[in-house]
């Protein structure tokens, strides 16, 4: 099965770094009339009711690198909402999502990742977290090489997708991202399988978002598919023997986290399902 694996994050060389006025870096998507701005633009709310839900994506679009957002999520009572942070493609679909599943006051949220490949999702994992996601802002991360992608919660690794491209798994290695995000309903199955439903009595339902770092290869809107490897090699692994040992320290750290989360905190793992997946999908035997 998919487990522990070795990775290091990417070396840090900012291309593109928004941490001032978030409005100013992205376009607002879906009902702007539900997306309020606050602290001077440096934060951005979006609100959810019976009438419509709200999001916004970057401006950018990227080719490998890090990026991150600081959200703070519905509280108390958000049964049934969404609150998505994701990466998606301007084609062939490749997608890397957060989606933070809601739930009634005192009981848990639920993280869920998926990973869209070619066009195919299914690859759904779920973990609870080791804190209050709605009492403050925390830091969540998707951080994508040639080599893995890496999902992170304030700088511990929760996922790692690895590229198996060479045994026949998509894998978007020449596919340009642009960050989006959402607050939705999904009251038919996002808490308890749709058991539990939205009570819009407690609308408007508020996710609040700051902070939003694209450490990573700004690609041209033109330019689409196959982004420039030599314009992104800032971005791809060194050769040199000192960045291969610093990698490898931190690596074998990074794993030793993404074991505890996986043991304490996972609650679902699609390469576990047997019932949805008789044969698990290859890349669960991929480590």
């Amino acid at each position: 099965m998919a487990g522990l694996v070795i990775f290091s994050l990417l070396i840090s060389v900012v291309s593109y770094c928004s941490n001032a006025k978030l409005s100013d870096n992205v376009d607002i998507t879906w009902s702007a009339d539900h997306v309020d701005r606050a602290n001077e633009g440096t934060e951005l709310l979006l609100k959810l009711d019976n009438s419509s839900g709200s999001g916004f994506k970057s401006k950018e679009q990227y080719m490998f690198g890090t990026i991150s957002m600081e959200i703070k999520l519905v509280p108390a009572e958000s049964a049934g909402t969404v609150t998505s942070f994701y990466v998606r493609s301007t084609s062939n679909y490749y997608e890397y999502d957060f989606e933070f599943l809601g739930n009634v006051s005192g009981e848990p949220y639920i993280v869920q990742t998926n990973v869209y490949a070619g066009g195919k999702g299914g690859r759904e994992q779920r973990i609870y977290l080791w804190f209050d996601p709605t009492a403050d802002f925390h830091t969540y991360t998707m951080s994508w090489t040639k080599q893995h992608t890496v999902f992170l919660v304030d700088s511990t690794p929760v996922r790692v997708f690895k590229n198996n491209e060479e045994n026949g798994i998509p894998y978007p290695s020449k596919n340009p991202m642009t960050m989006r995000s959402s607050l939705w309903s999904g009251e038919d199955w996002a808490t308890r399988g749709g058991l539990v439903k939205t009570n819009w009595n407690h609308a408007p339902f508020i996710a609040s978002f700051r902070n939003f770092i694209a450490d990573a290869c700004v690609v041209s809107q033109g330019q689409g598919q196959g982004g420039d490897d030599s314009s992104c090699s800032k971005f791809l692994p060194s050769s040199s023997a000192s960045s291969f040992s610093s990698a490898k320290m931190e690596g074998n750290l990074g794993s030793e986290k993404l074991g505890w989360v996986r043991k304490n905190y996972m609650i679902y793992d699609y390469c576990t399902d047997a019932l949805r997946y008789p044969s698990p999908p290859p890349e669960c035997f991929l480590i």
